[in-house]
């Protein structure tokens, strides 16, 4: 906890003091944070409520120094005992900030009276480290915004190949130890981000839409005919929705589980999408690859909602795995809901969507730090003491919510070294003179085109 704050503040080329003290303060402020503004009134935070806009505006955190201080800790393990990674994205919503630039439309869910909306925002990648078990925790290894009109996945391939490189160098992972499993919701282009980071040690687990279309292999037995043409790529159709073209599965099993009742399992073997000389495939050189993978069917006798079950279909990478690599898969993308809890702590107790900032810049200092933030609760899980309410139910140290150990942060901190310089005094500046209108109008940016989902 203390090397990490030690890197931390290393990481601050630029007004390192009032960023570090305006972590603190979003770490042991009162209840969730409601706007940015508050956080100087917090004890943490000795300077002006100024001095916080401005190391936002003019400070600096750098990204690849606070990456590798977040990697060079302990990352859980997932089930089955893998590094199990999930990605998604979660979207600042900006729809009256003109002025602001890089805002994309998102799509949003259940927003007045259950609807479906695009609304402008900035984008963010999330790439988190999970555990095993039901819990609200997982470890955040690094964010990034996505700009207008991205490729996603390749913006989303690159993100991935940032944190890993940083968990081989501090040996997380060695050789001979299975592959990491990284886990996505529907809206990932599984096979390209497969095909993508094809030379990396990870598996990939996506959750696929009961529409898609796939195809068997080109079966060993075709021949071309006696005319000769081009030889064939793909074999039998294999479409989601329609069980008529399905084959007999190459495994069907059941489990019992305590939230969903019965499990059925049911796996077919190298399956492949047909891809296309368009969209992100138009400038790829050569022949198309073929990317095959797994289909795996989930179907479970009831929901904790108490909805109606519907199946779900994932997207398993490795073309002919084992039985035991199926159940450690779609295990893995049940886990990937805990990352959900995250994006709720993080926007309603944190208040990572509450200050209005304009620049995107200044919005990216923001975010590493409610991530930094968010990194110190999660070493600080075994510090903490229980300061409940009194309708609350005591909790062993190792079941205490982020919510939980925030309360108590403020006890921990001043154990922890605090490597900030005392503020000098000032007085505030004279301000634009009265009667003289602001001359300098900031400038409108349209947004941009991105399509993105808002968790």
């Amino acid at each position: 906890m203390s090397s990490f704050r030690m890197d931390l503040y290393a990481a601050m080329p630029r007004r390192a003091d009032a960023l570090l003290e305006l972590s603190d303060a979003l770490l042991c402020a009162d209840g969730p944070v409601r706007a940015l503004v508050e956080l100087a009134l917090a004890p943490e935070h000795r300077r002006s409520h100024a001095s916080l806009y401005a190391a936002l505006n003019r400070g600096d955190l750098d990204a690849d120094r606070l990456r590798a201080a977040i990697a060079a800790r302990n990352v859980p393990r997932g089930p089955g005992g893998r590094i199990v990674l999930a990605v998604d994205v979660s979207a600042w919503l900006r729809p009256d900030a003109n002025t602001s630039d890089s805002r994309s439309f998102s799509h949003t869910y259940g927003r007045r009276e259950n609807t479906h909306k695009m609304v402008p925002g900035w984008p963010y990648s999330f790439v988190a480290a999970l555990e095993s078990g039901s819990t609200s925790w997982t470890a955040l290894l690094d964010t990034k915004r996505l700009e207008p009109g991205a490729d996603t996945a390749a913006a989303t391939a690159d993100q991935l190949r940032e944190v890993l490189r940083g968990i081989l160098n501090v040996g997380h992972w060695k050789l001979g130890d299975p592959p990491v499993l990284i886990v996505a919701d529907a809206g990932y282009d599984d096979p390209r981000l497969a095909y993508l980071l094809r030379d990396l040690p990870v598996q990939i687990v996506v959750r696929m839409r009961s529409d898609r279309v796939f195809f068997n292999p080109v079966p060993d037995d075709y021949r071309v005919g006696p005319k000769g043409g081009k030889p064939r790529s793909h074999g039998a159709r294999f479409t989601l929705a329609d069980p008529a073209t399905w084959r007999d599965p190459d495994s069907d099993g059941k489990h019992t589980t305590r939230r969903y009742g019965t499990a059925r399992i049911r796996t077919w073997h190298r399956l492949h999408p047909r891809v296309w000389r368009r969209s992100a495939w138009s400038d790829h050189r050569g022949q198309l690859p073929t990317i095959e993978g797994t289909l795996i069917r989930l179907d479970v006798d009831l929901l904790p909602s108490g909805g109606t079950p519907k199946p779900v279909w994932l997207w398993f990478s490795d073309p002919t795995p084992s039985d035991e690599d199926t159940d450690t898969a779609w295990h893995a993308f049940l886990r990937r809901f805990d990352l959900e809890h995250t994006f709720r702590f993080l926007k309603q107790t944190l208040g990572w969507t509450r200050p209005r900032l304009r620049e995107p810049a200044a919005a990216d200092r923001w975010t590493r730090l409610v991530l930094a933030a968010h990194t110190q609760l999660r070493l600080a899980r075994t510090l903490s003491a229980d300061l409940r309410r009194p309708w609350e139910r005591p909790q062993p140290a190792e079941r205490l919510t982020p919510a939980r150990v925030r309360r108590g942060f403020r006890n921990i901190r001043t154990t922890l070294p605090c490597p900030t310089n005392v503020a000098r005094p000032s007085r505030p500046g004279p301000g634009r003179p009265p009667g003289q209108p602001n001359r300098h109008r900031a400038p409108i940016y349209d947004v941009g085109l991105a399509l993105v989902t808002n968790q």
